[in-house]
């Protein structure tokens, strides 16, 4: 059974209430329950935090033994060198998602620190991106 872990970073824990014009009206944890229903071959595991080292401490718990990691950093994408340092250093593929189109928001936030090191990037599908990671991982 393939183990796939989902990493969301900070204010992913307001989804369904946060800006529903950009982020949707789901929450995550309905999403992810969602997705669970729907690929019951996988192992998926899912973690959230608002706090940096967190997700760094994730990655490297899991970045040697999962199969496939799905990272949405969210605001960290494009400020935390940490982050993208924890993506290079671990062996387990990582996908970066973003639920927003990037590019089509703040210039800040064209800047990735993960992006040189993901095996992929999925962008502006909203929610949907989280599954097209998985099947990613499937084609595999």
């Amino acid at each position: 059974m393939k183990k796939l872990i989902i990493i969301n970073g900070p204010n992913l824990n307001l989804l369904g209430k946060r800006e529903p014009e950009v982020y949707g009206n789901a929450s995550f944890e309905d999403y992810f329950q969602n997705l669970q229903q729907r690929f019951p071959s996988l192992e998926l595991i899912y973690f959230q935090s608002n706090i940096e080292g967190e997700l760094i401490d994730k990655l490297h718990e899991v970045g040697f033994d999962a199969d496939g990691i799905i990272l949405n950093a969210a605001a960290y994408t494009h400020t935390s060198v940490g982050i993208g340092d924890a993506v290079k250093a671990v062996e387990t593929p990582v996908i970066e998602v973003h639920i927003s189109n990037v590019y089509a928001r703040e210039e800040f936030r064209h800047l990735s620190y993960i992006s040189p090191n993901a095996s992929g990037i999925i962008i502006g599908f909203g929610l949907k991106g989280y599954e097209l990671a998985i099947q990613s991982f499937l084609a595999k």
